[in-house]
C-alpha cells in the first residue's frame, strides 16, 4: 500500500505596489551618479465573497449553516499543517520533514491491520508570536479534534486512532486500531490543522463553553503559516503581513489584504478598478466571469477544475409534505428536472451533470460507474409517478391530494448566491411543470447562519457542497444536525441510514483499492437511487487572477503561496 498524497488549496496572486522609479535628474559631469530606483513593499489584495465571523474554517461553518468562501484559504495563508494538500489532492510537506508513507518508513501496517504513522517536526518551526512549536501542540490539537463535547471539531478520522504519542518535541507517533486510507492527512489542512497549546489550552481546561469564543480565532489568531495576522476589521478586511520565520522561507509578497466582498458586482468593480488582484473561495458564476472578462484587460478569469457540486438537499427528518421522505416523490422530482438546460443556460453547457457525489474526471469514476443510479428528464414519467402516489391534477394543472389539498413543496437558496438562486427559480419551474406546486424562499444574508433555521426547513434547500469520494463522510448519520449539537453537524439532508454508516466507515478503512471501489460503489448506489441528493451539476467557478501576479502554480490554490511574487508597479 502506497501512502495516498494529497493537498488543499485554492490560488493565490501577487501585486506590486509602490515601485520608486528614479527622479529624472542628471548628475553634472563628475558629479555623484543617479540614484538607483529602490523597490517598495509586495503587495497583492485578494477578494472573498466571504463575511466570516472567524478565520477558522470550521468554525465559520459551525457559526452557520455551511463553509464561508475564502475562509479555509485565509486560514491556510496563516497556519500551516505538517503538510498541506493541493487541488490535485497531492500533499506538500510544511511544518513536518516528509510525508509518511511505506516507502520513507513512517507508515508502517502490522499484519493485524494495525498501523503507526510518524511525523518528524522541521527544526526551527514556531508560532507567529515566536514560541517554539513542538509536538505538544499536536497532542493537544488531537484532545480538542477527539473532545466528544466539542462535536465541531470532529474528524472521522479519529474513530480509527488508538492513541496519539510524543516520543520527545519533535516527534508526533499516531498508532492506528484499524487501517485508515488518509492517515498521512492527519494535522494537515485536510482534516485538523495545529492548535497553539500555549494559547488555548487554560481555556480548554477551564471553561470549555468559551473556547469556540476566544479572541485567538480572529482579532488574535496566531498561527505557524507564510503569513501571521497585522490587523482584523470585522465585516471588512483583514491584513497578513509575511511571516519572516516561516519554516520554509520568508514569503516574497510582504503583506496580502484579503476583503470581504460579498456583492458579485462590487467585487467585479473591485477587480476592473484594480482594488483586487485574486479572488478565492469560489461563489461567483460562470455569467459574472465571462461578463468580466470581455471587460477586464489586466488579467484571467480561469475556470477551476469542478470539486464542487449543486444539488437540491431534501429534509429527511419531518419534512412538510410528509411525501418528501417518499423515495418514488424524490425520484419523479429527478425525472422532471431538466439539468442539461439549466447547464446550458447557466454555464455555457460546460459543466457536468452531477450524477453522484464522484465527478466524471475522478480516478475512481470508472470503478463505480456501473453502480450510479442515473435519471433521464422525463416529465411525463414524472407525473405518471405522482398520480400513482395517489394524487390527482386539479383544474389548474397541479396535483391535490385526497382531501384536496395543493401538493406543494418549499425549495430554499441563499440569496446572496446568484447561481444557486438561479438552480431554485428553474427547478421551481421544471417542478410545477409537472404539476407540483413550489413556494420558493430566498434566504437572507441576516439568517445564513442561523444553523436551525437552515437545518429545520421543511422540504428543500438548493446548495453546493464539497464532492469527491473522501466527502462521503459528509453523509454520516452521526453528523446529523440536532438540537443536542447545537445543529453543528454536517450532514445537510439529515439522512440516517445505518447500512451507509457502516459503508463509509469501511470505505475509510478498505486499503485494497478493487475491494475500497467495491465498497464506494454501495455507498453511490445507496445515494444514488435512495436520492440522498438531488444532483444538478458540478460548478465550475472563475477565478481573477491579475496578470502581475506571478508564480501561482494554479488558480485557487494557496499551498505554494510563501513562492508568489509580484511583478509591475
Amino acid at each position: 500500500m502506497g501512502a495516498l498524497t494529497r493537498v488543499v488549496g485554492a490560488a493565490l496572486v501577487l501585486v506590486v505596489l509602490g515601485c520608486t522609479a528614479p527622479d529624472g535628474t542628471r548628475s553634472a559631469p563628475g558629479g555623484p551618479a543617479p540614484a538607483q530606483p529602490t523597490a517598495g513593499p509586495k503587495r497583492i489584495a485578494i477578494g472573498i465573497r466571504g463575511d466570516p465571523k472567524t478565520l477558522s474554517a470550521k468554525l465559520n461553518s459551525a457559526a452557520g449553516a455551511g463553509g464561508v468562501p475564502g475562509v479555509s484559504e485565509t486560514e491556510t495563508l496563516l497556519n500551516a499543517g505538517l503538510a498541506i494538500q493541493d487541488s490535485t489532492d497531492a500533499l506538500h510537506a510544511q511544518l513536518a520533514e516528509a510525508v509518511p508513507s511505506v516507502e520513507n518508513g513512517l507508515w508502517v501496517v502490522y499484519p493485524d491491520g494495525t498501523m503507526q504513522t510518524t511525523w518528524k517536526i522541521r527544526s526551527g518551526a514556531a508560532w507567529h508570536d515566536g514560541t517554539p512549536f513542538t509536538s505538544a501542540d499536536l497532542l493537544f490539537t488531537a484532545s480538542v479534534e477527539q473532545d466528544a463535547e466539542l462535536p465541531i471539531f470532529r474528524n472521522v478520522a479519529y474513530s480509527s486512532v488508538d492513541r496519539v504519542e510524543a516520543p520527545d518535541t519533535q516527534t508526533i507517533t499516531i498508532h492506528w486500531k484499524r487501517p485508515f486510507i488518509e492517515a498521512d492527512t492527519m494535522f494537515t489542512n485536510a482534516r485538523a490543522l495545529p492548535l497553539p497549546r500555549h494559547l488555548l489550552e487554560k481555556t480548554y481546561t477551564t471553561d470549555k463553553e468559551d473556547f469556540v469564543n476566544l479572541p485567538y480565532w480572529n482579532r488574535e489568531f496566531v498561527g505557524t503559516g507564510p503569513f501571521k495576522l497585522r490587523e482584523w476589521e470585522a465585516g471588512t478586511h483583514v491584513i497578513l503581513d509575511a511571516n519572516d520565520a516561516f519554516v520554509l522561507g520568508r514569503p516574497q509578497i510582504d503583506q496580502i489584504e484579503v476583503k470581504f466582498i460579498p456583492d458579485p458586482s462590487a467585487m467585479a468593480a473591485n477587480v476592473l478598478s484594480g482594488g483586487v488582484d485574486l479572488t478565492l473561495g469560489g461563489r461567483l458564476s460562470y455569467e459574472w466571469g465571462a461578463q468580466l472578462a470581455d471587460q477586464w484587460r489586466d488579467g484571467k478569469v480561469e475556470h477551476s477544475t469542478p470539486t464542487t457540486y449543486l444539488g437540491a438537499y431534501p429534509q429527511f427528518i419531518n419534512p412538510n409534505p410528509a411525501v418528501v421522505a417518499d423515495v418514488q416523490f424524490r425520484r419523479a422530482l429527478m425525472q422532471g428536472a431538466n439539468r442539461r438546460q439549466l447547464i446550458d443556460s447557466l454555464l455555457g453547457g460546460l459543466a457536468p451533470i452531477a450524477d453522484c457525489i464522484v465527478n466524471e474526471s475522478a480516478s475512481e469514476r470508472s470503478a463505480i460507474e456501473s453502480s450510479i443510479v442515473k435519471y433521464a428528464y422525463d416529465p411525463p414519467a414524472a407525473a405518471q409517478t405522482i398520480e400513482g402516489l395517489g394524487y390527482v391534477r386539479g383544474s389548474d394543472g397541479t396535483f391535490r391530494d385526497a382531501t384536496g389539498q395543493r401538493l406543494t413543496v418549499e425549495i430554499r437558496s441563499t440569496a446572496t448566491d446568484d447561481t444557486q438562486m438561479k438552480t431554485m427559480y428553474a427547478l421551481a419551474d421544471d417542478w410545477q411543470q409537472v404539476g407540483v406546486g413550489v413556494d420558493q424562499v430566498a434566504v437572507p444574508q441576516q439568517r445564513e447562519s442561523d444553523r436551525e433555521y437552515r437545518a429545520t426547513r421543511p422540504a428543500f434547500e438548493v446548495v453546493r457542497q464539497p464532492g469527491g469520494a473522501k466527502n462521503v463522510e459528509r453523509f454520516y448519520g452521526g453528523y446529523t444536525p440536532l438540537p443536542e449539537n447545537n445543529y453543528t453537524g454536517i450532514n445537510r439532508p439529515r439522512y440516517k441510514n445505518e447500512e451507509l454508516d457502516s459503508l463509509i466507515d469501511r470505505y475509510f478503512v478498505t486499503v485494497p483499492v478493487a475491494e475500497r471501489m467495491q465498497v464506494l460503489g454501495r455507498i453511490v448506489q445507496i445515494m444514488t437511487s435512495q436520492l440522498v441528493v438531488l444532483g444538478m451539476f458540478w460548478d465550475i467557478s472563475p477565478t481573477v487572477v491579475s496578470s502581475r501576479l506571478k508564480n501561482v502554480s494554479s488558480p485557487g490554490d494557496v499551498w505554494d503561496a510563501h513562492r508568489w511574487t509580484a511583478g509591475g508597479s
